[in-house]
């Protein structure tokens, strides 16, 4: 487990700069910055990179606006890597859209509220961490060329593309699988764009998953300069942190997070936000029916199997890569402390976007849905519990028109 780099026990002092960052799998070895860390995406170990210590960063002051907190806490961890008026303009040129939360008005619903991540220009809450790191990268980009692989099982690989296509300097290899994305995911993956190029795999994401490490793994591939923009990347992670901290700005108080997930990488983030010092309740790891994590969260031994498709495609994950950054982060103990676990089957994810439709108005998308199901039974659960609880809508409905 790691300790906040701002506090000390004694015998370390603050380090005013940027944190480093180490592998998983080699914990006492080589560390390197988080450009670096960018640019590699994956360790040479395999490893995922984690930040040796996690800088605190003080309370956004209330009511600040998004770009204001987004500014403010990652300032804590550029320091010294980049120009600051250079990471400073390309922060504020990829969040350049709304953070909206939205307040559930209905009896089964009370202090429940939709945090709206799907404003950014492929309508998914994937454009915070690919426009952001996209624009990083091309800081530090020199004149070789670079490729992206992305594995991606909807919402990843349409950010991913967006947000490097016409960069100078980078190519980006999309790899998704036959069949299991929505139509309007789809057609997202395949738009023409410069210096993208898409692949339907015969598989599952899992399969894609595997074709783009081995990417790493494969020494004959290290001509093509190869980096990831999945979550794997920790690129992928501080923007993703930003919008926890800008929920507990809005809503002054420390709230229940339920975070529909796949790959974990949004939840790792909320982690990080947490260990960065953002006052929180807990997190719910709000799931389909893919619930090996939530399995270990329960006290099963982490055992991870293929895949298996539900309507909320984008969570259909059967090994998540974060799995092995959350271990790292707070070890097993912690993590079943503090993440409680829902599983929400296709039967009740359909229940859920009717009733919150019917019950308030809102009309959500599935995996939305899925985030909803489980805070209602938390609500439910924990009758006394008045703390408000935050659930991250991943993707606009209007995806998923079906």
């Amino acid at each position: 487990m790691i300790r906040p780099a701002n506090q000390t026990d004694g015998t370390h002092s603050a380090d005013p700069l940027a944190p480093r960052w180490v592998s998983t799998r080699s914990p006492q070895g080589e560390t390197v910055s988080f450009v670096e860390a960018l640019s590699r995406g994956l360790a040479p170990d395999g490893g995922l990179y984690v930040p040796v210590s996690v800088p605190v960063t003080p309370p956004p002051h209330p009511g600040s606006a998004f770009g204001d907190v987004a500014q403010t806490c990652l300032s804590h961890w550029f320091s010294g890597l980049y120009p600051d008026a250079a990471w400073r303009a390309a922060v504020t040129d990829a969040l350049s859209f709304d953070v909206p939360l939205v307040a559930l008005d209905g009896p089964a619903w009370r202090d429940i509220h939709v945090l709206e991540l799907f404003h950014g220009p492929t309508y998914s809450f994937k454009d915070f961490g690919a426009r952001t790191m996209a624009r990083l990268l091309a800081i530090s980009a020199g004149e070789s060329l670079a490729h992206v692989f992305v594995a991606t099982s909807g919402d990843t690989g349409s950010a991913v593309a967006d947000g490097f296509a016409g960069l100078r300097g980078f190519r980006v290899v999309l790899l998704y699988p036959e069949g299991q994305v929505s139509p309007v995911q789809e057609r997202q993956l395949a738009l023409r764009r410069e210096g993208v190029a898409a692949f339907r795999v015969r598989g599952t994401f899992d399969d894609c998953q595997a074709l783009a490490k081995g990417v790493f793994a494969d020494r004959r591939f290290d001509h093509l300069a190869p980096t990831s923009a999945n979550s794997i990347n920790a690129g992928r992670l501080l923007p993703q942190m930003l919008y926890y901290v800008q929920a507990t700005n809005l809503l002054g108080a420390a709230p229940w997070f339920s975070v529909p997930s796949g790959n974990l990488g949004n939840l790792t983030a909320g982690v990080l936000a947490m260990l960065g010092g953002m006052n929180t309740a807990g997190f719910v790891a709000a799931h389909n029916a893919n619930d090996a994590f939530p399995r270990f969260l329960a006290g099963a031994a982490a055992h991870f199997g293929p895949s298996i498709r539900t309507l909320s495609n984008a969570m259909d994950v059967g090994a998540p890569s974060n799995f092995e950054r959350l271990l790292h982060l707070m070890g097993p103990t912690r993590i079943r402390s503090l993440v409680h676990p829902e599983v929400v089957s296709d039967q009740d994810t359909l229940h859920c976007l009717r009733a919150v439709h019917d019950e308030t108005g809102y009309v959500c998308d599935p995996h939305t849905a899925v985030g909803l199901e489980a805070a209602r039974r938390l609500r439910q659960r924990s009758a006394g519990d008045s703390r408000p609880i935050v659930v991250l809508s991943t993707a606009h409905p209007a995806k998923f028109p079906e």
